[in-house]
């Protein structure tokens, strides 16, 4: 078992409820193992006459969040992420960062991909079986998803300092069904198998996995699962409560 790190003033096995950028303050440089996380997407940022502009949220499949707004100006929003993986990276080794080409994103997120450059070990593409319709006429359906994954030490090569798969076995095209539905609130939940396959592939028993959008808690069941210790941040109380509930259910057996 891999020793686990010293994280200071932050208690293992634990969801924060509060913005990410506050608990990371709290964490030591190279404190966690991995991270794994799905942000929001910024779905409601939207374009009218060729320029940025918010709508108003509506309840539909494609949406994370129903008690947050994801319309954040394309400057901010990429502002915020860029701040936070450079936080990530800070603290970790390794981080997974799960995200959507949206109208709302992809200019920040090309950019982000951009400046984090020298950190971009790979990217995985998940595959969820089917595309959504879109929600616009001549766009096409958005099937996929990404996996942009960091590493602070070793980007500038394909291996991975710490595996746990044979050479041959493990594609970078994941088929991953969509997560089941834990709540009315949300309605685009991080499926388990996808956290598995990441937790299973890159870490170890005894880890420390930090998700900073913790949304309904699948990166800390998974972890607990797995026997792995997790950090998580979450702001939203109504998902707080779901995390809880998912937690409490858990009994700690492998998939």
């Amino acid at each position: 078992m891999r020793q686990t790190k010293n994280v200071t003033d932050i208690e293992l096995n634990k969801v924060y409820n509060e913005n990410c950028l506050e608990t990371l303050k709290k964490m030591k440089d190279g404190s966690v193992n991995a991270v794994i996380t799905s942000p929001p997407y910024n779905m409601n940022l939207r374009i009218r006459n060729g320029k940025y502009c918010s709508r108003q949220i509506v309840k539909e499949l494609s949406t994370k969040y129903s008690n947050f707004d994801d319309n954040l100006p394309i400057d901010e929003y990429y502002e915020l992420h860029l701040n936070i993986l450079k936080e990530l990276l800070r603290v970790s080794d390794m981080v997974f960062y799960n995200i959507q080409i949206v109208t709302g994103s992809k200019r920040a997120i090309f950019k982000i991909i951009g400046n984090l450059s020298d950190y971009l070990k790979d990217i995985v593409i998940w595959d969820k079986g089917h595309g959504q319709p879109a929600m616009a006429e001549r766009v096409m359906n958005r099937r996929t998803e990404l996996i942009l994954i960091f590493d602070k030490n070793n980007a500038i090569s394909r291996q991975f300092d710490k595996c746990n798969f044979n050479r041959g076995t493990l594609d970078d095209l994941w088929l991953i069904k969509r997560g089941q539905k834990v709540s009315s609130e949300h309605g685009a939940v991080f499926p388990e198998q996808l956290v598995y396959t990441i937790l299973n592939n890159f870490t170890n028993e005894g880890d420390i996995i930090y998700d900073p959008f913790m949304g309904t808690g699948s990166t800390a069941v998974v972890s607990k699962k797995l026997k792995r210790n997790y950090i998580g941040s979450e702001i939203s109380n109504e998902y707080m409560k779901v995390i809880n509930e998912r937690l409490s259910a858990v009994s700690e057996t492998l998939f």
